[in-house]
C-alpha cells in the first residue's frame, strides 16, 4: 500500500523515462530529475529502487532485466546508491568523462559571444568539478578561456568573483565594435577526439551573427590603413587585419614577435617599451608573465635546454631529483621533479594515452642529456594541468622521447611556483596564486614506478620470470614440505566460519582461482581447518587458514633465520641496489604426497586441501629459507642476501649491478622461481629493506615503519608497555642509551610491580619515540679496518659505542643487575669493555680495535699484578681479541658518559 502510494504520487510529478540510447549525459540528467523528485517525496531506499526500475524503458530495462537476473545473488541488499553505480557505468563510462574533463580544461571562448561561452563553460564544468571547486577557481578557469582582449581587461580588475567576471566580460563585448565580417561563431575545443561525433577541434553553435557575411571591398579604405590591410577579414583575437594566423593564438614572444617562447626567455635584447606599445596592439595579458617566469640565463639561452635526469640510470643517481606520482585529468602519472632541469617536458607516450591534442608548434628546441646526447622537440603544450594535492598547477612542457617519466618539471616551473625545496626531506613546498603552499613529496626510497618488465633494463630479458599469474604448480624441487605430527596426535576438523555475504563472494571466487591454478584438489579425509578472511593493505581480502590446532601438533623445523644485522653487515660499500619479491612464493614449493590431507580445510562451498604450500603453517618460513639458501648459495654474502622470500641484488656500480641482476633472473628461470613485477624495485640508490633504509651512506630507520611507534597511544597495562618495547625495541641499536631511557618503562613489566604511569614513564615514553624519529645513519662497518670503541659505566648502566673512522657503526647499552649495583668503580668500567666485547664479537674478533675508557687504571689492566676473580676471568675473556685499551678523560668521553649517565629529569 505505502509503495503503491508512492508510485502514483512520483507518476504525478512526470518523471522522466530512460532509454539507454539518449546518450551519457543524458543519464547523468536522467538521474539527477529522479533524485529531485526522490526528496521531495522523502523516498526511502527500497522505494527509489523501485522508482528507479519503473522508470528505464527500451533497450534499457531489458539490459536491466538481464543483469539483474544473472547478478541478484551478488547483492545482499540492492540500494538505489548501488543500482546508480552499475548504471552509470553501462551508460556513462569512465573513458568519456575522462574526454569530456579534458575537452572543458581546453574549452575558450573562440569566436563566440561571452554568453555562450558561459553556457558552454557551465555545462561543461560537471565534467570536472575539481577544477572549478571555489569560486575564485572557477573564475579564473573562465577567465583563462576568454579571448585576448577581453582577458587582458578583465585580470586588470584583479580577482573578481564568478559572476562579476561573466558580467564584467559581457559588458566589455558590448562595448567593442563588431565588424560585419565575423565568420560563425564557434567555441573552441582542441581536444577533437573528447567530444563524441565531432569530425574536427571546434564543436560548432549558432550564434547571432551567423547571416552577417560580407567582405570589404578593395577600395574601402577606413582610418588610412593601407588597402592590403582590408582585403583581409578582421582577427577577432587582436582587433587587426592579416592573412596569417593571429601570434595571440600562439605563444608568442612580444620582444621579437616570434612563437615558441615567451618574452622572458628571448636570445634578443629586450627592445624599449615605447617600441614594444607600437607593435603591440594591446599590452600582454597581465597574468601570462608570473606564470611564466624567466628560469635562469644561462639555461634558456640560444634555445637550448638541458636534462640531466630523463634515463633512469640518470635519475637513480642523481641527488638533485624528486619523484612521486601526481595526477593529469584523475590519470595518476608518474613525474620527476629536477632542478637540474631548464625546462619541464612531457612524454609523446603520455601525450598519446590522454589524448592530449592541444600541441603547439615551436622553433626546435635542443635538448642536451647527460649522456652528452642531443635531441630535438618542436612540440609544445602551452598550459599542462598538473595537479598536485588538489590543485592545478599550470606547466608549459616540451614533448619529447621519454623512457622512465611522463612529466618531467624543471626549473622553470620550479621558479614559477616560487618552489621552496628541501633536498633531504625530499619536499619542495610551491606558493600558487592564492599563496596557499602546495607539498610535492618525492619518494623518498627513489624508486621508478615501470609500466611493465619490457622498460626495465635486464629484466626485460627475463619476461617469464615475471608472469601476470603462476603457470600451474610448481615442478620438484630440492626441498619438499613435510608436516610432521607428535607421536598419538589425532586429526584435526573445525566446523567452517560462519561469513557475511561479501566474504562468501570473495571466498568463492578465490577458491575457483586455486582449483584453477591446481593449488587444491577437493579432498575427503577426516582433516579440516575452517577460513577467515584478513585486509590487505590494498583493500582486498587474504584468504587464511586457521592452522593453529594443526601447528600445536606439528614438530617444528629449528631451521635458522638469518639475523637481520648480519645480513645488513653485507651490504657495505654497495652503491646500487635491486629488490625482487617472489609471487605467492610459498605456493611455488610442493607438499609431500603424504602430508596433503593435513592442509584440508572447510568451507560453506566444499571440502579442499592443498597441493602446494599454504600460509599459515608453523614451519612454512623455515622451509621456504632452506630452499633459497639452497637456490642462491654460490651467490650468498657475495651481491644476494635472502630472508624467506624476499630477494636483496646489491652492486658496487651500475656495470656491477648488471651482471650481478642477469645472474639473479637467470637463475630463477632455471628453478622456474616467478617474481611479481609490482612488488620488485630495481636499479635503486636507496632500499627499503627488512624495516629499514639501506644506501651507501649506511643503514637508518624507516620512517614508514616507525610510524606505529610514532602514533603509539599512552600504554594502559603492562601489556600495552611490552608491545611497544617490543616494537621500539627493533631499533636499539639506533638510539644512544635505550636501556637506560627505557627504564621506568621496564621497571613496570616486572612482576609484582603495580601498574602506574608516572611523569617519568611519560617522559621515558616520549623520549624514546623522539629518539626514533631522529635517529641517525649507521655505517656498515668494514671488517678489514680497526675499530674504535668508547664505553663507560655508572651506577645506572653500560653504555659503549662502536665507531669506524670516526662514523658510528652502533650503540650498545644495558641496565645493571642487581649484584652489579655493589660493583667498585673499577669493576664497572672493565664489565662495560667486557660487554661491548660480547656483543660485538662478530665485528672484533680476529681484528683490530682500540678501546676508550674513562678509567684512568684500566690502562694497566694487562700488567695488573693482583686481580680478584672476576677480574681474572674477565681478563680471560679480552686476551681474545687483539684490543689496546686507552684513557681518554670524561670530558671527551661525551658518547659513551652519556650513554650510561643520563638524567632521567633531562630527558624533555
Amino acid at each position: 500500500g505505502a509503495h503503491l502510494k508512492i508510485m502514483l504520487q512520483f507518476g504525478s510529478l512526470t518523471p522522466p523515462e530512460f532509454h539507454g540510447t539518449e546518450g551519457p549525459e543524458a543519464v547523468a540528467e536522467w538521474i539527477r530529475q529522479l533524485e529531485q523528485n526522490f526528496d521531495l517525496l522523502q523516498c526511502s531506499d527500497e522505494q527509489k529502487v523501485i522508482c528507479g526500475r519503473y522508470m528505464l524503458k527500451g533497450s534499457a530495462a531489458l539490459w536491466w532485466s538481464g543483469y539483474w537476473r544473472l547478478r541478484q545473488a551478488e547483492f545482499y541488499v540492492l540500494t538505489w546508491d548501488r543500482m546508480k553505480e552499475v548504471i552509470m557505468e553501462k551508460y556513462y563510462p569512465q573513458g568519456y568523462r575522462m574526454r569530456m574533463e579534458r575537452a572543458f580544461w581546453n574549452l575558450t571562448q573562440g569566436t563566440g559571444t561571452v554568453e555562450e561561452y558561459e553556457r558552454e563553460f557551465t555545462r561543461m564544468s560537471a565534467f570536472a568539478p575539481h577544477m572549478v571547486d571555489t569560486d575564485l577557481k572557477k573564475a579564473h578557469k573562465f577567465r583563462d578561456g576568454l579571448s585576448q582582449t577581453l582577458r587582458m581587461h578583465v585580470a586588470s580588475q584583479g580577482n573578481l568573483s564568478f559572476d562579476e567576471t561573466v558580467i564584467r566580460a559581457t559588458q566589455l563585448e558590448s562595448y567593442q565594435t563588431l565588424d560585419t565580417s565575423v565568420p560563425s561563431a564557434q567555441l573552441v575545443h582542441p581536444i577533437a577526439s573528447a567530444l563524441p561525433g565531432s569530425s574536427s577541434g571546434k564543436r560548432k553553435f549558432d550564434s547571432r551573427r551567423d547571416n552577417r557575411k560580407g567582405k570589404r571591398g578593395g577600395n574601402d579604405r577606413r582610418g588610412g590603413r593601407p588597402a592590403s590591410y582590408d582585403q583581409n577579414p578582421k582577427c577577432p583575437k587582436c582587433g587587426r587585419y592579416h592573412p596569417e594566423e593571429c601570434r595571440f593564438t600562439q605563444r608568442v614572444c612580444f620582444n621579437c614577435m616570434k612563437p615558441g617562447h615567451f618574452f622572458s626567455a628571448c636570445p634578443k635584447p629586450p627592445r624599449q617599451q615605447a617600441q614594444q606599445q607600437q607593435q603591440l596592439p594591446h599590452p600582454p595579458y597581465p597574468q601570462q608573465q608570473p606564470r611564466q617566469p624567466p628560469p635562469p640565463n644561462q639555461q634558456r639561452a640560444g634555445g637550448q635546454a638541458r636534462v640531466y635526469t630523463i634515463a633512469h640510470d640518470e635519475a637513480a643517481n642523481n641527488a638533485g631529483t624528486m619523484s612521486d606520482m601526481i595526477s593529469l585529468f584523475d590519470v595518476p602519472i608518474f613525474a620527476l621533479c629536477d632542478t637540474g632541469v631548464t625546462h619541464s617536458f612531457i612524454s609523446s607516450q603520455c601525450l598519446e594515452a590522454l589524448s592530449i591534442s592541444n600541441v603547439c608548434n615551436c622553433d626546435p628546441l635542443e635538448v642536451s642529456l647527460a649522456s652528452g646526447k642531443t635531441i630535438i622537440s618542436n612540440s609544445l603544450i602551452p598550459c599542462l594541468p598538473v595537479s598536485i594535492g588538489g590543485y592545478i598547477l599550470e606547466a608549459e612542457c616540451y614533448v619529447i622521447e621519454m623512457r622512465d617519466f611522463d612529466v618531467i618539471l624543471g626549473m622553470d616551473w620550479l621558479t614559477r611556483y616560487r618552489a621552496d625545496i628541501r633536498c633531504q626531506e625530499r619536499e619542495v613546498t610551491l606558493f600558487p596564486i592564492s599563496d596557499q603552499p602546495v607539498i610535492f613529496y618525492g619518494v623518498k626510497s627513489r624508486t621508478v614506478p615501470r609500466r611493465s618488465p619490457e622498460s626495465v633494463s635486464i629484466v626485460c630479458e627475463y619476461l617469464d620470470v615475471y608472469p601476470d599469474v603462476l603457470p600451474g604448480g610448481p615442478p620438484d624441487r630440492q626441498v619438499e614440505f613435510t608436516i610432521d605430527l607428535v607421536p598419538g596426535a589425532d586429526p584435526v576438523s573445525k566446523a567452517p566460519y560462519r561469513m557475511a555475504p561479501k566474504e562468501l563472494q570473495e571466498l568463492k571466487a578465490q577458491i575457483q582461482e586455486l582449483l584453477n591454478l591446481c593449488f587444491i584438489r577437493p579432498s575427503v579425509l577426516p582433516w579440516g581447518a575452517p577460513v577467515l578472511f584478513v585486509k590487505k593493505k590494498d583493500g582486498s581480502m587474504r584468504m587464511c587458514i586457521d592452522y593453529r590446532e594443526l601447528n600445536a601438533l606439528t614438530v617444528k623445523n629449528k631451521y635458522p633465520l638469518p639475523r637481520i644485522e648480519d645480513l645488513f653487515d653485507q651490504l657495505r660499500g654497495a652503491s646500487i641496489f635491486s629488490k625482487i619479491d617472489l609471487r605467492s612464493g610459498y605456493h611455488q614449493l610442493k607438499i609431500r604426497e603424504s602430508d596433503i590431507s593435513k592442509t584440508a580445510f572447510r568451507t560453506r562451498y566444499g571440502h579442499y586441501e592443498f597441493v602446494v604450500m599454504p600460509f599459515g603453517l608453523s614451519n612454512a618460513q623455515a622451509v621456504f629459507m632452506d630452499l633459497m639458501n639452497r637456490v642462491f648459495h654460490p651467490f650468498l654474502d657475495q651481491f644476494v642476501i635472502v630472508f624467506i622470500d624476499d630477494i636483496l641484488v646489491y652492486s658496487r656500480d651500475i656495470d656491477q649491478h648488471k651482471e650481478h641482476l642477469r645472474i639473479v633472473l637467470e637463475t630463477l628461470r632455471r628453478e622456474k622461481l616467478y617474481a611479481k613485477f609490482s612488488k620488485c624495485e630495481f636499479w635503486l640508490d636507496r632500499v627499503a629493506f627488512l624495516g629499514h633504509i639501506v644506501t651507501s651512506r649506511g643503514i637508518e630507520v624507516d620512517p614508514s615503519k616507525i610510524e606505529a611507534v610514532r602514533k603509539w597511544d599512552t600504554p594502559r597495562s603492562a601489556a600495552d608497555v611490552r608491545s611497544f618495547l617490543g616494537l621500539a625495541g627493533y631499533y636499539r641499536r639506533f638510539i644512544e642509551g635505550f636501556s637506560k631511557i627505557a627504564q621506568p618503562l621496564t621497571n613496570l613489566t616486572k612482576k609484582a610491580v603495580r601498574f602506574e604511569w608516572s611523569p617519568r614513564c611519560e617522559e621515558s615514553f616520549q623520549e624514546l619515540k623522539r629518539r626514533l624519529t631522529t635517529a641517525p645513519v649507521l655505517s656498515i662497518p668494514d671488517p678489514t679496518l680497526e675499530f674504535t670503541i668508547y664505553s663507560d659505566a655508572s651506577k645506572m648502566g653500560l653504555g659503549c659505542v662502536l665507531m669506524q673512522q670516526g662514523r658510528v657503526v652502533a650503540y650498545a647499552s644495558r641496565q645493571l643487575k642487581p649484584h652489579e649495583q655493589n660493583y667498585p668503580t673499577h669493576d664497572l668500567e672493565l664489565a662495560a669493555v667486557v660487554h661491548a666485547l660480547k656483543i660485538w664479537r662478530h665485528y672484533l674478533y680476529g681484528g683490530k680495535c682500540e678501546i676508550f675508557t674513562d678509567h684512568k687504571s684500566l690502562k694497566y689492566i694487562f700488567t695488573q699484578r693482583e686481580l680478584n676473580m672476576r677480574q681474572r676471568r674477565w681478563l680471560e675473556l679480552v686476551k681474545d681479541y687483539d684490543c689496546t685499551i686507552s684513557y681518554l678523560p670524561g670530558k671527551a668521553n661525551v658518547v659513551a658518559d652519556a650513554l650510561s649517565r643520563r638524567s632521567y629529569g633531562q630527558l624533555s
